[in-house]
């Protein structure tokens, strides 16, 4: 197939997400290594004009049936490309097609703690077409973060460590507790977390936490990932343990909702850190800005603060600073993830409710 056959595949494949990622020879390399010829042209094809399709949608586009059919969308569904649920309203099959990153195929490729050849040049392509992303961006900063902040709506909802919420009476927030979220779900799966697996194929081991299994999905994506073997079934009781730990470690509780729709359901659970989180390092790449949702902002009792540095160290923002060795923190960084408040020694730190969209511009880095 000719450079410019697997160009419009990158294109449908980047369409498919929220990320403007430049097609680049790096991303055209990435591609050929994921899809064969084949279901590149299927692609092509059947999700050129949305990425979402029913079964009967894609028999139509596609003009593939019955065991073809059904072989192609195996062979997706397996290498995490295309995800295959059943609708709620209807019953009939819908299959998506995912996006490249993020909450979409760099995750699914990571996500079974595989090492074998295939993972290791992944890893070093995404990882070159990460750099490329903020190179490019870093290039056109001042015309691309005010599009950014008009195109781009939040893809996560920061769920801050539960035991340091104080909700008042007369706000309802039942799902800004962890254990809630978890509650509510009957099919909970576990994965490898992929952002700290690719750092481990590339040689930087996490600097937070020795754990590796702590990213969850719930409901129908659950139940796809262990079908297709990127995650196993875990109890509720042992999913909260987990999530217990990674607060204790000093991680990030972060939910990824259906469509990326804080209104809808949530169907991803991750626990993630500054060094490895695949956001945070398209962030501190300079490629994107961080913008999420968060529902609280830390307030610093100073007469209890003694200026140790313990938050401004954990902070996985860099949104704190020590100024006359009292603890300041810079709001507009802040995404409400109540680190600080949980690892602070002397309990100076206490989490008030303030619900706010952060969008953070990515920085500007040196040449």
């Amino acid at each position: 197939m000719s450079e410019k056959f697997w160009y419009k595949v990158a294109r449908v494949m980047i369409k498919a997400g929220t990320f403007p990622l430049p097609v680049t020879d790096t991303l055209i390399e990435l591609i050929k290594v994921l899809l064969t010829e084949e279901q590149g042209n299927f692609i092509l094809k059947t999700y050129r004009r949305k990425p979402s399709l029913n079964i009967n949608e894609i028999k139509k586009i596609s003009g593939m049936d019955g065991q073809q059919l059904d072989k192609m969308l195996e062979s997706l569904m397996l290498d995490g490309i295309v995800v295959g649920h059943q609708s709620r309203s209807t019953g009939i099959m819908v299959y998506r097609l995912m996006p490249l990153a993020p909450a979409g195929i760099f995750e699914f490729t990571f996500m079974r703690g595989k090492s074998g050849e295939k993972e290791l040049k992944l890893v070093k392509l995404f990882d070159r077409l990460f750099d490329e992303f903020g190179e490019a961006t870093q290039r056109n900063y001042e015309s691309l973060i005010p599009q950014f902040k008009k195109m781009m709506s939040p893809i996560s909802r920061v769920v801050p460590v539960e035991e340091e919420i104080e909700v008042p009476q007369e706000i309802v927030l039942p799902y800004d507790e962890v254990s809630k979220i978890v509650d509510k779900y009957e099919d909970i799966s576990v994965s490898y977390c992929y952002c700290r697996h690719e750092k481990d194929l590339l040689g930087e081991p996490c600097q937070v936490t020795d754990e590796r299994k702590n990213c969850f999905m719930f409901g129908k994506s659950a139940i796809f990932a262990i079908k297709y073997g990127f995650g196993n079934p875990v109890s509720k009781e042992k999913a909260k343990a987990i999530i217990k730990k990674a607060a204790d470690e000093g991680l990030v509780h972060k939910a990824f909702h259906i469509h990326q729709d804080p209104n809808k359901d949530e169907e991803a659970f991750c626990n993630c850190c500054k060094c490895c989180c695949g956001i945070s390092q398209l962030y501190y790449k300079g490629c994107v800005p961080m913008s999420t949702l968060a529902n609280y902002l830390p307030k610093v009792n100073e007469d209890n603060c003694v200026g140790c540095g313990t938050c401004t160290e954990k902070c996985p923002m860099e949104a704190i600073t020590l100024e006359d060795d009292v603890a300041n923190i810079n709001e507009d960084m802040c995404i409400g993830c109540g680190v600080c408040a949980h690892i602070c020694p002397e309990n100076a730190i206490k989490l008030e409710f303030h619900k706010r969209e952060v969008f953070v511009p990515p920085p500007r880095l040196k040449n």
